[in-house]
Parts: C-alpha cells; sequence; structure tokens
C-alpha cells in the first residue's frame, strides 16, 4: 500500500451560504490524500497499474465546479466520486479550505477535513 498526495490544488468556485459568496465566488485549496496499492505500478512503470492522479485532480475539478452551500458537502462529493471511479483505493482523505472566508474578520482560511475508507463505502450502499 502507498500514499498518493495531491496537495493544494487551487480552484476558484462558488461555494458558500450567503447568496454573494455563490456570485462573487471565492478561492479554495484542496488535497487529496489516497490509500492505494502501488507494488505493481512501481514495478511495471506503467500508468495502467496506477492510480492516475491526473484523472483524480479532473474528479475533483468536476465537483468544485458544483456550487454547494457547505465544505463538508463538497468534500463527501469528492470522495464519493473518488471511490466511484478509483476501486483500487482503500481510503481517501479530503481537505476542503476556503482563503479568506467572510467571517466578519481578518481569517486565512477555514477548512473541512473527511476520510471515507472503501469499506464504509460499500457498507453505505454506495457500491
Amino acid at each position: 500500500m502507498g500514499v498518493i498526495e495531491l496537495k493544494n490544488m487551487e480552484f476558484y468556485a462558488y461555494h458558500g451560504c450567503y447568496a454573494e459568496e455563490q456570485v462573487v465566488g471565492n478561492r479554495f485549496l484542496v488535497t487529496l490524500k489516497l490509500d492505494a496499492p502501488c507494488s505493481k505500478a512501481a514495478e511495471t512503470d506503467s500508468i495502467e497499474d496506477a492510480v492516475n492522479y491526473q484523472q483524480v485532480f479532473l474528479v475533483v475539478k468536476e465537483q468544485m465546479e458544483i456550487k454547494s452551500h457547505l465544505l463538508e458537502n463538497v468534500a463527501k462529493r469528492i470522495l464519493e466520486n473518488v471511490m466511484v471511479k478509483f476501486p483500487t483505493v482503500a481510503q481517501a482523505k479530503v481537505k476542503v479550505s476556503k482563503l479568506m472566508p467572510p467571517l466578519g474578520g481578518e481569517v486565512d482560511k477555514v477548512s473541512v477535513t473527511m476520510t471515507m475508507q472503501r469499506s464504509d463505502y460499500e457498507i453505505n450502499g454506495k457500491n
């Protein structure tokens, strides 16, 4: 088993509870860690035997383009889509951060971190 990490992917998106946030948008950072088998890819040096992290990035990008009120919703959708599209991933952990959130004071970012294991995903009837 290995860990694949896509760190601080930056997106401009329209997530937020306030109507203005869904119109004006904001900058977001997403970090995604995947626990997946890596030994076969290490041996063969073939993308077919690996989790293609370009495709992982595209999954995250697709989910970031869908407006949500809550970061929790965005994080859950990212995790579920990773589980669907990459069946060798045993566990995924995502951190979604909104930069300079409108909280009425100076805050660098607010973040939500969620983890999903393959077994939890399958037990909840999603697979």
